[in-house]
């Protein structure tokens, strides 16, 4: 049985989902030190300009190690407002949008302090949409020695970001700016819907 191991990231991308449907299991590492601009508080979705990110707020300092299963999420500011709007201003025309976007707006209104916790919402709300038979389980201290498992953990890194051109599917927003690889989940379920899980099988990744 194979093994990748993975960072719990926000609504994660279409690598980080064909990484999860093509080993046999799943592994979240939780006691890694927290690390600035990754997909841990980032994702990518692709608006009426192209390219957008979209970054939780966090409550971290770089003076102290923090583990990313201990941050937290500023609420501060209204972001989850934001991002929402954001979301439904790049998916309102696509073609599964109605299907999935209340079960969005309904994790969007409920406040969450963790932020390893929401993203594991996130990716529950997704499982669930798509009725994925996705099960997961946690690191019981940090996975130095990766001999018997798939290290995906640098697929976190946004800065450093492992090149991934996958399969070209339909996107809103494609005649103005191109097919773009490798977005969040989001986009990929607003476009394809039901397909999805179909699309993901059907794509290669090298880890």
């Amino acid at each position: 049985m194979t093994t990748v191991l993975l960072h719990p990231s926000y609504f994660p991308n279409v690598a980080h989902f064909v990484a999860m449907l093509n080993y046999d299991a799943i592994v979240f590492e939780k006691f890694d030190n927290y690390q600035k601009q990754t997909y841990r508080n980032r994702t990518s979705i692709y608006g009426p300009n192209g390219k957008l990110d979209l970054n939780i707020p966090v409550i971290y300092s770089q003076k102290n190690r923090q583990l990313f299963q201990n941050v937290e999420i500023y609420n501060g500011e209204k972001w989850q407002l934001q991002h929402l709007k954001s979301i439904e201003t790049a998916y309102r025309t696509s073609p599964f949008f109605e299907f999935y976007i209340d079960d969005l707006v309904q994790l969007f209104e409920n406040t969450f302090t963790n932020l390893m916790d929401f993203n594991l919402s996130c990716l529950n709300l997704v499982i669930k949409c798509l009725e994925l038979g996705l099960n997961y389980s946690f690191t019981e201290n940090y996975q130095v020695d990766t001999y018997h498992n798939i290290d995906g953990r640098p697929l976190i890194n946004a800065r450093k970001e492992i090149p991934h051109q996958f399969e070209r599917y339909a996107q809103v927003f494609e005649q103005k700016h191109g097919f773009i690889s490798n977005l969040s989940i989001l986009d990929l379920l607003f476009n394809e819907g039901p397909n999805t899980e179909i699309y993901l099988m059907a794509q290669n990744i090298k880890l």
